[in-house]
């Protein structure tokens, strides 16, 4: 789950974490005060949507301007211009599609002297089941272009999960960083602060990007990014409280009220499987036949029919759909099970585009005598190659 950057810099300020004073903003009427709340001389108005680049980013509205997503006001009516202009416009960056996302938030925030630019985040390093830092004098552009250019640049380090974070740690990020005297004791106070947010929250991810060193000597978080662990978010009824659904898929919502994996992609052809391996397997063999998949969809192992039936109506909710495959191992779940929810919601819905079912396990005779009995029009498959093949061919008419 991901929060707004004014969300997740309130988050960072119960642990002490330094950042500027601003004001969320819904409706252009808002800005007004917010700004005078604010004192000036300077503001910042900030899109909130949820991805990165919106500095850079363009509106599609040629009534929003051209200044990006991210403005320096030096007035109020500046402050109040950029706000009309960009609330309800609809912002594309690099990271948001062509599509782009409309910016139904602004956040209006003192301006800043800035003297230095660092990035820094936080992240949970699946190898080695710890938190690592990321750390790097290139702030405010894309650390993958970093990475890519100027890799020497970048500084990773991870924390024992036993001791915590130390004074070594900080100490290591002030010196990548470049920082003495009081900013490196600055630096050290704030690895500690982060770190000990990202554990508390659950967080997945946390980004600062730029950390800033002001020309006043501070070190300040200009902006921040977080995702948290889904899986946590029951110990979190603060966090879910920040939920914004509308910066979310619709059909990834409806998937989230059924406990199924679901992740929307741009593809032609729906997925429902039952496993994360076996899925993502069956999306790169359709990738190997010449079409891409619409979804990734894990029912799990032990699926209800009404899971099953359910999973089947959000697949079918896409568009740009033209093809199903129904691709099963039955271990835990049972083929049965998975024929019985498919012929329901396929009675329910209806069934507009081919589907290729292919089921193999538990119960398989069982599974492949519902489907058969149906009265269906559905091709049966073997194997998985035989039934990517066969959804592949059906969806290009052949």
């Amino acid at each position: 789950m991901n929060i707004h950057e004014y969300q997740a810099k309130a988050v960072l300020k119960e642990f002490g974490v330094p950042v500027s004073k601003g004001v969320p903003v819904l409706k252009a009427d808002e800005a007004e005060a917010a700004a005078k709340q604010l004192g000036g001389p300077l503001w910042v108005v900030k899109s909130q949507i949820h991805a990165g680049g919106r500095g850079k980013g363009k509106f599609k509205e040629a009534s929003a301007g051209d200044k990006g997503g991210v403005r320096l006001a030096k007035s109020i009516d500046e402050v109040k211009e950029f706000s009309r202009q960009m609330l309800g416009a609809t912002l594309v960056t690099v990271q948001t599609g062509e599509a782009g996302k409309q910016v139904n938030r602004l956040y209006i925030e003192d301006g800043s002297d800035i003297e230095k630019e660092f990035y820094l985040s936080l992240l949970v390093d699946r190898e080695t089941s710890r938190v690592a830092f990321v750390v790097s004098t290139e702030g405010g552009m894309n650390i993958e272009d970093v990475a890519h250019d100027t890799p020497e640049k970048i500084i990773t380090f991870s924390v024992d999960p036993a001791t915590g974070v130390m004074g070594h740690h900080g100490r290591t990020v002030a010196q990548a960083l470049g920082l003495k005297g009081d900013l490196a004791k600055q630096a050290e106070k704030l690895t500690a602060q982060l770190y000990t947010a990202f554990i508390a929250k659950d967080m997945d991810m946390l980004e600062i990007n730029p950390l800033i060193v002001s020309k006043q000597g501070e070190l300040k978080c200009l902006d921040a990014k977080m995702s948290f662990d889904s899986n946590s978010l029951y110990r979190h009824p603060e966090i879910v409280a920040l939920r914004d659904t509308t910066e979310e898929d619709e059909k990834e919502i409806e998937a989230s009220k059924y406990d199924l994996a679901y992740i929307a992609l741009d593809g032609t052809i729906g997925c429902m499987v039952n496993g994360a391996g076996l899925a993502m397997a069956t999306l790169d063999i359709i990738k190997l036949y010449g079409e891409s998949p619409a979804n990734f969809l894990d029912v799990g192992g032990g699926a209800s029919e009404e899971k099953v039936t359910a999973a089947f109506k959000i697949i079918t909710a896409d568009p740009n759909v033209k093809g199903i495959l129904v691709n099963i191992f039955g271990g835990i779940m049972k083929c049965d099970v998975i024929a019985a929810g498919v012929v329901g919601a396929v009675k329910a819905v209806g069934l507009k585009v081919p589907l290729v079912v292919r089921l193999e396990g538990t119960n398989v005779e069982e599974g492949k005598k519902i489907i058969r009995e149906s009265g269906l029009n559905v091709l049966p498959a073997d194997d998985l190659d035989d039934a990517a093949q066969k959804i592949v061919n059906a969806v290009k008419g052949k």
